[in-house]
C-alpha cells in the first residue's frame, strides 16, 4: 500500500526562555488523519563563545612557551649549570617526544570527560611543570638533580601542549557557524606560535636561566585560572556539523585503513585518505621546520657573529610577522576564500620551500636584513596555512579531534625527527667558522621544498562546509508557505483539510519555499539571519 501525506508548518515561535525557536508542524496522511508535532528549528550562537576563544587562546600561549625557552639560551643554560648542548636541546625535544602518546589519549578525554574537565586536568599540569621546573634551580643540586627536575617540568608541559591545541576545531566547530568557524580556528591556532615567539623574546631578556625560570613560574600561575572560563558545548548548535556527536579517535583510525561503513559520517573515500595523509605530512615538516629552527636558532646564527638577543629577535619575527598576517587574513578565510582552502595551501606552499631553500645562502656573517626578510616571508606563509591545514583536515576526515591529533602529533614526530638529524649535522670546532650548522641548514631547505612539491597532489574536497551549506539552506525546521486560495490561511482552516480528505489538497500547488533561520544570540539580544530557498534550491532572498 503505497501512503502519501503533506507536511505543513506554521510561522515559527520563539521562546522567550530559551531563545530558540519551533514550529508547529500538521502532517496529513493518507487516512486524512492529522498528527501535530513540535521541532527546534533555529540553529544560534551565543556571545560567551569569544570568552571561550579568548581563554583557549591565553593558555595556548602559555602552554607554546616551554617549547624553545631554552633555545636562545643553550650557551647560557649550559655555563650556569653545566649541561651539554645536546641535553639543553633535549628540553624542548622531550616536549614534543611527550606530545606523540598524549595527543591520541587526548580525543578519547574529551569524550569521557568532557572539554572542560580535560581542560582543568591540562590547567592543573600546567601548574605543576612550572613549579618543578623551578624547583631544578635550587641551590645545592647537583648537576644532574637540577637537570632531572628541569626535565619532568618540560615532560608535564608536553602532556599540556595537546591538551589545549587538540580541541582548537572541535570548539569552533561546536560553538561557531559557516560565516565564523575558520575564523575561530586561525584565531586559537595562532595562540601556540605566540607563545613560541614570547618565549623566544622573553628568555635572552629577564637575566640568568634561573631568574627566567622563576619568571615562567609566575606566568604560568597567572594564566591557570582562564581555564574556568572554558565551556563544554552550547544548549542549541550553530551548525548541523555542531548537532552531531563527537566522532571517536578509533573511528578514524577504522576509516584511515578502509574499515568505516559508508552508512557513516566518519566514512573516507581513496581520495580523502590519500588527501589527509598528504597533509600530515606535509603539515608535520612545515611546523618541524619552524620549531627546529626555534629550538636551534642560538646555535644555528651565533657561529656567524650574531647574539643571543639578535637570534631570539630573528625567531620571534618569524612568528610575529606570520601572527599579523594570520589575523587580517582570517575573516578572508570566512568570506572570500571559504571555498579555496586546498588551492590557499597548493599556492603558499612552493612560496615557503623557496624562502626555506634560499636560507641555504642567506645564513651566512653581515646579512641580518636579508634574514629578518627572509623570516617575515617564512612566518607569514607558514603561519597562514597552519590553522587552514587545521580545518582543512577536519572537512576531509569529518573528525575535528582525531585529525587535530593526528596533524600535531605529526608536526611534533618530525620535529623530533630535525632537531636530531640538524645537531648531528653540527660541525666541528675545526670547521670555518666553527661548530657552524650549514649542513643542518641545506637539509632543512631541500625537505622543505620537496614537501612543498608533494602538497601539489592535493585535491582537498570541503565536504564538511557543502554538508553544512545545504542544511543552513532547508533549515533543521522549516515554514512551508500555503498558495492563496479564497480561504483565510489560518491555522483552522489549513489544520481541516476536509472530511473527505480532497478540497485544497486537490488543487494544484505553487513551489515551495524554505525558510532556514539562524540566530546569534547572547543574553537577550540576538541577531536572525533569513533565508529563502526556492524548490529548486535557489536562493530567493537573504
Amino acid at each position: 500500500m503505497v501512503r502519501w501525506g503533506l507536511r505543513l508548518a506554521f510561522p515559527l515561535q520563539k521562546s522567550p526562555a530559551t531563545g530558540s525557536a519551533s514550529a508547529l508542524e500538521v502532517r496529513c496522511n493518507s487516512d486524512g488523519k492529522e498528527e501535530e508535532e513540535e521541532e527546534e528549528v533555529v540553529y544560534r550562537m551565543y556571545k560567551r563563545r569569544w570568552v571561550g576563544v579568548l581563554a583557549i587562546f591565553i593558555l595556548n600561549i602559555v602552554a607554546g612557551m616551554s617549547l624553545v625557552w631554552f633555545g636562545p639560551i643553550a650557551d647560557d643554560t649550559v655555563n650556569e649549570f653545566g649541561y651539554t648542548l645536546d641535553e639543553v636541546n633535549w628540553l624542548g625535544n622531550c616536549v614534543n617526544f611527550t606530545y606523540l602518546p598524549c595527543a591520541a589519549v587526548v580525543p578519547w578525554l574529551y569524550s569521557k570527560l568532557g572539554l572542560r574537565r580535560t581542560c582543568y586536568i591540562g590547567a592543573l599540569l600546567l601548574l605543576m611543570s612550572a613549579w618543578i621546573r623551578y624547583a631544578g634551580t635550587a641551590d645545592g643540586l647537583s648537576s644532574g638533580g637540577s637537570y632531572a627536575l628541569i626535565l619532568i617540568g618540560q615532560i608535564l608541559s608536553g602532556v599540556v601542549q595537546p591538551i589545549f591545541q587538540v580541541l582548537i576545531p572541535g570548539y569552533s566547530e561546536k560553538w561557531f557557524d559557516l560565516r565564523q568557524r575558520t575564523t575561530a580556528t586561525m584565531l586559537m591556532s595562532i595562540a601556540n606560535p605566540i607563545g613560541v615567539a614570547i618565549g623566544q623574546l622573553i628568555s635572552p631578556l629577564v637575566g640568568s636561566p634561573k631568574a627566567g625560570l622563576l619568571i615562567f613560574a609566575i606566568i604560568y600561575s597567572a594564566s591557570t585560572p582562564f581555564v574556568l572560563l572554558v565551556s563544554d558545548t552550547p544548549p542549541t548548535p550553530p551548525t548541523r556539523a555542531a548537532a552531531q556527536r563527537n566522532p571517536s579517535f578509533m573511528s578514524l583510525v577504522r576509516a584511515m585503513v578502509g574499515r568505516e561503513p559508508a552508512s557513516k559520517p566518519t566514512y573516507m573515500s581513496v581520495r580523502q585518505r590519500v588527501d589527509f595523509v598528504l597533509m600530515a605530512f606535509v603539515f608535520g615538516v612545515l611546523v618541524a621546520a619552524i620549531s627546529a629552527f626555534s629550538i636551534l636558532s642560538a646555535q644555528d646564527l651565533e657561529p656567524y657573529g650574531y647574539s643571543d638577543d639578535l637570534s631570539g629577535l630573528m625567531g620571534a619575527t618569524l612568528l610575529l610577522v606570520g601572527i599579523v598576517v594570520t589575523a587580517v587574513a582570517a575573516p578572508l578565510f570566512d568570506r572570500v576564500f571559504t571555498h579555496h582552502l586546498a588551492l590557499t595551501i597548493k599556492v603558499l606552499c612552493p612560496v615557503l620551500g623557496g624562502a626555506w631553500l634560499a636560507s641555504i645562502w642567506a645564513v651566512r656573517a653581515g646579512d641580518t636584513g636579508g634574514l629578518f626578510a627572509l623570516m617575515a616571508i617564512i612566518g607569514a606563509t607558514s603561519l597562514t596555512m597552519l590553522p587552514v591545514a587545521v580545518e582543512l583536515a577536519v572537512e576531509i576526515t569529518h573528525n575535528p579531534d582525531g585529525s587535530s591529533a593526528i596533524l600535531w602529533a605529526s608536526a611534533n614526530l618530525l620535529s623530533i625527527i630535525f632537531v636530531l638529524a640538524e645537531g648531528a649535522l653540527r660541525a666541528g670546532p675545526d670547521a670555518d667558522p666553527p661548530n657552524n650548522m650549514h649542513g643542518a641548514i641545506i637539509f632543512q631547505g631541500v625537505f622543505v621544498l620537496a614537501a612543498a612539491a608533494i602538497i601539489l597532489l592535493l585535491q582537498g574536497k570541503q565536504t564538511r562546509r557543502a554538508a553544512d551549506e545545504q542544511a543552513q539552506q532547508r533549515g533543521l525546521a522549516h515554514e512551508v508557505e500555503a498558495p492563496r486560495s479564497p480561504r483565510p490561511h489560518s491555522e483552522e482552516s489549513l489544520g481541516a483539510v476536509d472530511e473527505k480528505g480532497k478540497g485544497d489538497l486537490d488543487r494544484p500547488r505553487s513551489p515551495v519555499t524554505v525558510r532556514a533561520v539562524s540566530v546569534d544570540s547572547g543574553g537577550s539580544d540576538s541577531d536572525t539571519t533569513i533565508q529563502e530557498v526556492g524548490a529548486s534550491g535557489n536562493l530567493l532572498y537573504a
